[in-house]
This record gives C-alpha cells, sequence and structure tokens, in this order.
C-alpha cells in the first residue's frame, strides 16, 4: 500500500502563491541561521585543546554530534 503525504499546506500553497512563497522564503531563512550556528558552534568547540574539552566533560569525538544538536535545535 502506498503512503503519500500532502505537502502544500506546509507552506501555505492553499492561501495563494504569495503566501507560499513568503513561508518558503522564511524556511529558507530560519535553516540558513541554523546552519550559521551550527558552524559557529564546530568552529569554537574544535578551536579547543584537549585539555580544554576535557575540563568540560567532551571528547573531540563528540564536537560534531553536540553541532548537530545546535542545527537540529528548534
Amino acid at each position: 500500500m502506498a503512503h503519500t503525504t500532502d505537502r502544500s499546506a506546509q507552506f501555505g500553497a492553499a492561501k495563494g502563491p504569495l503566501s507560499y512563497f513568503a513561508s518558503l522564503w522564511t524556511a529558507m531563512t530560519e535553516a540558513r541561521a541554523r546552519r550559521a550556528s551550527y558552524r559557529q558552534t564546530l568552529n569554537e568547540l574544535q578551536a579547543l585543546s584537549d585539555r580544554e574539552l576535557a575540563d568540560i566533560g567532551l571528547a573531540r569525538c563528540d564536537i560534531r554530534r553536540l553541532a548537530r544538536e545546535e542545527l537540529l535545535k528548534d
């Protein structure tokens, strides 16, 4: 059995094309801001020494996971 999802209402397509593009623009802007926050978190944590990371209870292998949490944060 096939499953379909109507995503047109997600960006306000039911309200008209201008509303759709405004919603799409807002979603893109928010995604760009989240990505910038991810990059900033990643760069700041990567700049720390292993000793500094250990002081805050992190290992170098945890950096990407923590930065990804910033990316996915609402």
